[in-house]
């Protein structure tokens, strides 16, 4: 399971070999509530500001190996504790450090941004097939998309450098469509004026900010545990402190994110109780947050899919990515 620490005053600590959580009562009795959860049972402790955690229960996850995932109050990801050693070799990371100055991460680029805009089309398509009214719409988005998969497809260059530009020019262009389209298809007083980040300026991309920021922290998880860099990115730019691998890697995943909230709002399951309005943006409450990460979680960690002719869960499917990207790029080093 995934603990979500989020409720300001919250203490995590250990009582016989156990996390145990301590959170403040709703009302002003001045007393908490707690909760006792076996680290084995654990695999992620994430945590937004104004909790707290002893020096205990990060050894007890160190030594159960339980990552430990600090996040904004909008869930994206600032720091993590992991244990010291890495978990394979550093010919990946060698490897990675090479690809990304040759072909060879164009390819991984021009794969994953092609994937990308498949996915999206995929979503659409599926939404088209309970909206009648819609599909003409919808098919053209499709249909515009798909010519932009097509000029994608017809790029060559040595190095990802010599055309990042242009990739990122169709990636934009192909997510005005296909937000636009989303924004049309949810009810009309959750429409939104495209993609909006922190902070989010209406309520959908309040929730999509926030399942984004779930997913990069499941993505560079994946990353750090089949060897790769998070910081050595082939398209991203290589900033200051910036995970470039973890924005390029998450990009074929997005639409994970897209259609769970797409069915949240369209699906009425919004509540005015779940986001405040305020001057400088849209932010999510607790219990929007709350319903947010239990049906995302659900959606990945529970609900399996096929992949490579197998049923296994969209989490495990990603775990699995990132290890045939680690092993694709050892066998470009052999070559």
């Amino acid at each position: 399971m995934e603990l979500y620490i989020n409720t300001p005053g919250t203490y995590v600590h250990v009582k016989d070999q156990m996390f145990e959580v301590r959170t403040p009562a709703d009302d002003d009795s001045n007393t908490c509530k707690k909760a006792h959860f076996a680290a084995s049972k654990v695999k992620s402790l994430i945590l937004s500001k104004s909790a707290a955690l002893s020096t205990d229960a990060v050894f007890l996850a160190i030594e159960n190996n339980v990552d430990i995932l600090f996040v904004k109050s909008d869930g994206f990801p600032v720091g993590r504790v992991w244990h010291s050693k890495h978990g394979s070799t550093s010919k990946i990371r060698k490897a990675q450090l090479e690809a990304s100055l040759n072909q060879i991460g164009l390819e991984f680029v021009l794969k994953w941004v092609t994937q990308k805009i498949k996915n999206q089309e995929s979503l659409l398509g599926n939404l088209k097939k309970h909206r009648q009214d819609k599909a003409k719409l919808i098919d053209e988005s499709i249909i515009i998309l798909q010519n932009y998969r097509k000029k994608l497809s017809q790029f060559k260059a040595s190095c990802t450098d010599d055309i990042a530009d242009s990739i990122r020019g169709i990636e934009g262009n192909c997510g005005r469509i296909y937000f636009d389209m989303l924004s049309q298809l949810i009810p009309p007083k959750y429409k939104f004026n495209g993609r909006s980040m922190r902070p989010a300026m209406d309520a959908f991309n309040a929730f999509l900010n926030y399942c984004y920021g779930i997913l990069y922290g499941k993505v560079e998880k994946s990353l750090i545990i089949a060897g790769i860099d998070p910081f050595v990115g082939f398209l991203h730019r290589d900033d200051y402190n910036q995970k470039s691998m973890v924005f390029d890697f998450i990009e074929p995943y997005r639409t994970y994110a897209d259609e769970i909230v797409f069915k949240f709002f369209s699906t009425k399951q919004v509540r005015d109780s779940h986001y405040e309005t305020a001057i400088h943006g849209v932010f999510l409450q607790k219990e929007g947050k709350k319903a947010i990460i239990e049906a995302f979680n659900y959606f990945m960690d529970t609900q399996k899919i096929l992949h490579n002719g197998r049923k296994i869960t969209r989490v495990h499917s990603l775990q699995l990515d990132a290890h045939a990207f680690a092993n694709s790029l050892l066998e470009s080093v052999r070559k």
